[in-house]
């Protein structure tokens, strides 16, 4: 059975180069040939794994090839992959340091990896989660706990009920999920100050600083580096200290884009990020792990501690000083997620993370350099990351570019070379290329952005048949 299932997993890596990018069937599909009535007996665990490898492949996406373009999904490297077979043998539970001494060491030691790696504070508590929703999440959970408690406000014990105000400042751009986490900490989707950005999702600086100048009393000021669609970074060097003078408690969310301070050549983007409160960020981008793994990183261990810690009689204290993991995180029973990601950082090293990002970052670049070489064809925002934002049908109509934008993305998918995203960007449809998985290199952008291109041209000759 372990050496069924290691061998199905090591075809399906041999075989990624000849696979479509793109699932065989959708998720309908799927659904019909998984569907069966609840067992009422067992079946022999070998001929069950059968049936999932068989039922299962029709339906996965090739996520982790060098030609998906999506999202922002790493490429679950082998080497994180084959310390997560180990995590899930080993059937560990890294919730304290009694439950298993191991995974708590491979998180403290990890957590200042990271740390360094990310040029953050290094007396920061770091939580291992599942991924910058819940990274996210945690942070700002902290500075809920945080602000309050400066003006008498015990959140943990008393709630929000009663509780003085706080206010949420925040790019009209940010990430779905941070608005996610507002929401599950009962300060509001929309009980916001949105502040105004530009064309490509800054937060304009100036009017910014006018809204954050009139901050009283408890605040958030949320920013972000690496914009989901076009990759820009906040100015944190203005808008951190402008904040925190205020007394607002500065969180960044850098679920890829946090990375970029790895690399000489992309980190000025991030210039004075350094100076927020608390960060997310996520393992599974450019770290490679396999998913899921993010991490939530605080200035102030003891505001993270306040926030998330449980205690009961039967579970263990650690000693003054230690770090307890299950004190920086919501759950008491989970992954432990630091031996993969110590099995990363070990692997390649400070020198193999900054070259995967500026390999890609490279890559983003060439591609879009090629695109823009066919008439129609046009890239809407300033490539400084390892984003590309194109808009198909630029000669036509709004109505006509956005019909003839999603069928190439479809076209795009059904020739399965490789895989890429669709949004809404500035009121119009638009295809996003996210240039993440280790091993996408320049020729594999090049052929892509090949593929692209013909699968336009094939749109726009059907579409002037139609017209004619």
């Amino acid at each position: 059975m372990w050496r069924q299932a290691a061998e199905a997993a090591m075809a399906f890596r041999r075989d990624i180069p000849t696979r479509s990018a793109a699932p065989k069937v959708d998720y309908a599909a799927a659904l019909a040939d998984f569907r069966a009535p609840v067992p009422e007996s067992g079946s022999d665990a070998t001929e069950v794994l059968d049936d999932l490898i068989r039922l299962a492949d029709p339906g996965l996406m090739t996520a982790t090839g060098p030609r998906f373009f999506g999202w922002v999904i790493g490429g679950s490297h082998p080497a994180g992959v084959a310390a997560d077979w180990l995590t899930s043998a080993w059937g560990q539970n890294a919730g304290n340091h009694e439950a298993s001494p191991a995974a708590s060491a491979a998180e403290t030691v990890s957590a200042g990896w990271l740390l360094d790696l990310l040029d953050l504070p290094r007396a920061s508590s770091v939580g291992f989660v599942t991924g910058a929703t819940m990274a996210n999440f945690t942070a700002l959970a902290a500075a809920r706990s945080e602000v309050l408690a400066r003006v008498g406000w015990d959140v943990e014990r008393a709630g929000l009920f009663g509780a003085p105000e706080i206010t949420v400042a925040i790019g009209a751009e940010a990430h779905t999920t941070v608005y996610a986490a507002l929401q599950l900490l009962g300060l509001g989707r929309d009980r916001v100050i949105r502040l105004p950005v530009d064309d490509q999702g800054r937060i304009a600086t100036d009017d910014a600083l006018d809204i954050i100048d009139a901050l009283s009393g408890p605040a958030i000021v949320i920013l972000q580096a690496g914009q989901i669609n076009t990759g820009s970074f906040d100015d944190f060097a203005e808008l951190v200290p402008a904040a925190r003078s205020r007394g607002a408690w500065v969180h960044v969310d850098g679920a890829f884009g946090l990375w970029a301070r790895v690399s000489e050549r992309t980190t000025a983007l991030t210039h004075g990020v350094e100076g927020a409160d608390s960060w997310a960020v996520d393992g599974h981008k450019w770290l490679q792990t396999p998913y899921d793994c993010g991490f939530a990183i605080v200035r102030d261990p003891k505001a993270h501690q306040r926030s998330m810690t449980i205690s009961a009689s039967y579970l263990p204290t650690s000693a003054e000083g230690d770090r307890d993991p299950t004190h920086y995180v919501p759950e008491l029973s989970r992954r432990a997620r630091g031996f993969a990601t110590w099995a990363l950082i070990r692997t390649l090293g400070r020198d193999g993370i900054r070259e995967t990002v500026e390999c890609h970052c490279a890559c983003a670049q060439l591609m879009a350099a090629h695109l823009q070489l066919e008439p129609g064809i046009e890239v809407l925002n300033d490539v400084v990351l390892n984003q590309v934002v194109v808009r198909f049908g630029s000669d036509l109509s709004d109505a006509e570019g956005d019909a003839v934008t999603l069928a190439t993305i479809a076209q795009i998918r059904a020739d399965g070379v490789c895989f890429t995203g669709g949004a809404q960007w500035l009121g119009r449809e638009v295809m996003r290329l996210s240039i993440t998985g280790f091993e996408t290199d320049e020729d594999e952008a090049a052929r892509s952005a090949e593929a692209i291109v013909t699968a336009y041209r094939d749109v726009v000759r059907d579409h002037t048949s139609a017209a004619s």
